[in-house]
C-alpha cells in the first residue's frame, strides 16, 4: 500500500485552471481539491503514478530520477519537487523548489519505499531496466 500526496501553491498572478491543467498532465487520475491558495489531491491507486512512471521512461531521466527519490527518502516517505513550467507542457523536470511559481511537492508514504521507486525508476543496463516492477506488486 501507498499513498500519493501532490500538492501546489496557486499564486495570484496564475490562472488556477492552469495550474490544475499542469498538475494533470503528470497525475491524470487525481482528484484535485483548492483551497487557502493550494492545490492538492491524494490517490492510494497505482495508475495514479503510471503517467509519471512512463514519462521517466521517455524521456530516458529514470537514472537521474532514481537519485532524487533516493535522496527524497526518509523513513517510509519519498518527498520530491517537480517543476510547474515544466509540468504544464507534459514533461518531469526536478527543482529544488526555486521557481517564480513555486515547485509541484510530491509525497509517496508506504510501507516498502524502495520498491515504489524501483517502480517509479529502476535500475538501468544500458538503457534498459534491470527488472521491471508491476503496480500491483505495491499493494
Amino acid at each position: 500500500m501507498f499513498n500519493l500526496r501532490v500538492e501546489t501553491e496557486v499564486k495570484p498572478s496564475e490562472d488556477r485552471k492552469k495550474v490544475e491543467k499542469a498538475l494533470k498532465q503528470i497525475f491524470p487520475t487525481l482528484e484535485l481539491r483548492f483551497s487557502e491558495g493550494f492545490l492538492a489531491g491524494e490517490s492510494s491507486e497505482p495508475e495514479s503514478l503510471e503517467r509519471l512512471r512512463k514519462q521517466l521512461q521517455s524521456q530516458a531521466i529514470r537514472d537521474s530520477a532514481r537519485k532524487v527519490l533516493r535522496a527524497g527518502r526518509s523513513g517510509n516517505s519519498i518527498r520530491f519537487m517537480l517543476n510547474k513550467q515544466a509540468a504544464s507542457v507534459g514533461r518531469v523536470s526536478f527543482t529544488n523548489g526555486e521557481s517564480p511559481l513555486g515547485p509541484i511537492v510530491v509525497t509517496i508514504t508506504g510501507q516498502n519505499p524502495d520498491l515504489i521507486i524501483d517502480y517509479l525508476a529502476p535500475r538501468t543496463r544500458e538503457g534498459e531496466s534491470a527488472r521491471e516492477i508491476k503496480a500491483e506488486e505495491m499493494g
